[in-house]
């Protein structure tokens, strides 16, 4: 019985760190290849609120002044209104904001199987860019009806957060939903 636990665990892990690469590849490409970002996702903060506006949809209007509700592209229903933090997979509140412990290890492997690559930030940080066969896949997958929604909001966000940094996403966050961030460190943004 337990080994049969563990192994449906390990499936679980292993399924649920593929969504988490996949949307994180689709993110990358659509801001890389948006105006604004200079062919890059400008270092981890930037990932991290990018990422958490395209999870939590409901809230990218409040955050971005340029990313009207009204964008079709956010796929926004009624329940992202009424509880824009009710969403498949939560973020934590940590040091600077939204965060997610899996960002290390979904990098490495995007980066190890050749879908993104290490480029130079800004002010020296760590930025990312998709290499030809991560932009090829991010397109297969964003055609795809499972995964037409992240691409949208994926597209939504990149241009509405055109021209930010990294700091400057946390600051407006923290600025506009100050329930969300005034809560402990660690803590499930719920």
């Amino acid at each position: 019985m337990n080994q049969l636990f563990e192994a449906d665990e390990l499936l679980w892990l292993r399924e649920d760190l593929a969504y988490h690469q996949a949307r994180i590849l689709i993110l990358i490409t659509a801001v890389a290849a948006t105006d604004g970002h200079q062919g890059k996702l400008d270092g981890l903060t930037k990932l991290a609120k990018l990422d958490f506006l395209v999870r939590y949809p409901g809230l990218a209007p409040a955050v971005l002044d340029h990313l009207p509700a009204a964008d079709e592209r956010l796929h926004l229903t009624p329940r992202d209104s009424i509880d824009p933090t009710d969403v498949e997979a939560p973020m934590v509140r940590y040091k600077y904001g939204p965060w997610d412990d899996r960002y290390y290890p979904v990098i490495g492997a995007l980066v190890a199987r050749g879908l993104v690559r290490y480029a130079t930030g800004r002010r020296g940080s760590v930025a990312l860019m998709p290499t030809a066969t991560g932009k090829r896949l991010a397109a297969a997958m964003g055609d795809s009806p499972e995964w037409q929604e992240i691409r949208d909001r994926g597209l939504a966000v990149a241009e509405g957060s055109a021209g930010l940094s990294g700091s400057s996403l946390k600051d407006l966050i923290y600025e506009r939903l100050p329930a969300l961030m005034d809560r402990p460190q660690r803590e499930v943004i719920r």
